[in-house]
């Protein structure tokens, strides 16, 4: 698989999972297993996949930097005498 595609189709395999469970745990919450709560949950997720998945690309690399740092910190302070 091209390595570019990759970042992409793994960044959906996270946020395709994510947004369901918190979808539906958010509509659990707020309405119940009431009436139409499967329309409400399909309505709820498909504006949550996209504003998601688009977030990730901005979060990850900020992240990834961010835990970067952290980590070089502690093996740096770990080396000193």
């Amino acid at each position: 698989m091209n390595k570019k595609h990759f970042k992409y189709i793994n960044t959906l395999f996270v946020v395709l999972p994510m947004t369901l469970i918190m979808a539906f745990v958010g509509l659990i919450r707020n309405y119940g297993f009431g009436e139409d709560w499967f329309f409400k949950f399909l309505n709820a997720w498909s504006i949550m996949l996209p504003v998601a998945y688009l977030s990730a690309f901005l979060i990850i690399p900020k992240a990834r930097k961010l835990a970067e740092k952290a980590t070089n910190k502690d093996k740096t302070q770990s080396v000193r005498p």
